[in-house]
């Protein structure tokens, strides 16, 4: 049986957190170790250049999140871990895509639709101000790095759906004109995608500055978790731990007879400080080996450069024997 292609993308934007570990990192990490899968992940940094204009950030977070998810336990040598600026086939393709990508269909996009109706709201002469050509086509961008690679899974959560169904669009169209070039990818929906709440009891989201950095130091972990949002119950009181960010957060991180042991310390009254303390310990004790690791490849980003252009080497074996194909299919080979 032929493997199974998966692949995802990595935004690189801002420092991950431990919704991040939670919702995408660990999950993925763990589908990597499936022998019967093909596993790409990238880092999406031409992705980020429609988010941010600071060169430093867009450097640092790439840094970062390559560095997490190999402490955490991505192994380069059984995946194909790679930067998106470093395929160079990415953007050819993009472009042959973009000429097969009707603009109804990406004036349909969510993202585009919400910002022209913030426009529309805000009384805005033009529906489109503030409208990058980088967002409005960010899909076609997101269709090929997909479609580069072949990949048939494609694992995203409910609000990436639309995307992969413009890119299944997209490629028919692609392959109606040119042949059956282009493998047409299935949305792999992540109905269980865990979602933590973050300080304030809203979803843990850097643009709500209410995220908990997932490899910061010990004494700066127990600080940010002792600020997270609790009700005025005292101890004694019998708490809900339906409404509590700190089980919440903690039950991401903890076994059942650990959760199960909590969910009685709730009902017998345990005091918020006390609650808290326990959660600094568990998520502590998960990521504290990770964070020794983090740390020192930090240190050393020659090496994480040196990993990444590796895995560009493998990815570009892939990219430009397709891109050969595509070009002598639409006419533009030299021969």
């Amino acid at each position: 049986m032929s493997k199974q292609i998966y692949l995802t993308g990595i935004t690189t934007t801002g420092t991950p957190h431990l919704g991040n570990f939670v919702g995408a990192i660990r999950p993925s990490i763990e589908a990597s170790l499936n022998d019967d899968n093909q596993s790409y992940y990238f880092l999406a940094d031409y992705h980020a250049l429609i988010k941010s204009t600071d060169p430093a950030l867009v450097r640092r977070s790439r840094l970062e999140i390559a560095a997490t998810w190999i402490a955490l336990g991505l192994d380069p040598e059984r995946v194909t871990f790679y930067r998106q600026s470093d395929i160079p086939e990415i953007p050819e393709l993009t472009w042959m895509l973009t000429c097969m990508a009707a603009k109804g269909l990406m004036n349909r996009a969510h993202a585009y639709k919400a910002l022209v109706q913030e426009n529309e709201d805000s009384g805005a002469n033009d529906p489109d101000k503030g409208i990058t050509m980088g967002l409005f086509s960010y899909p076609i961008l997101m269709a090929a790095d997909i479609l580069m690679f072949s990949a048939n899974k494609v694992p995203v959560g409910k609000d990436q759906i639309q995307h992969l169904e413009m890119t299944r669009d997209i490629a028919q169209r692609f392959n109606h004109h040119y042949g059956d070039l282009l493998v047409i990818p299935e949305v792999v929906v992540e109905e269980r995608t865990a979602i933590l709440s973050g300080l304030d009891g809203r979803k843990m989201s850097k643009s709500y500055n209410n995220t908990i950095p997932l490899f910061d130091t010990e004494k700066k972990l127990r600080k940010s978790i002792m600020k997270i949002k609790t009700n005025s119950l005292e101890p004694g009181d019998p708490k809900d731990p339906s409404d509590s960010v700190v089980f919440e957060i903690y039950r991401a991180f903890a076994d059942d007879s650990e959760a199960a042991a909590m969910t009685e310390a709730y009902a017998s009254g345990i005091a918020w400080g006390e609650a808290k303390q326990q959660l600094f310990e568990k998520v502590n004790s998960v990521l504290g080996e990770p964070r020794e690791r983090y740390h020192a490849l930090i240190e050393k980003p020659d090496d994480i450069n040196d990993i990444l252009v590796e895995g560009a080497k493998k990815a570009r074996k892939e990219s430009m024997a397709l891109m050969e194909k595509l070009r002598a299919a639409t006419g533009i080979s030299a021969t």
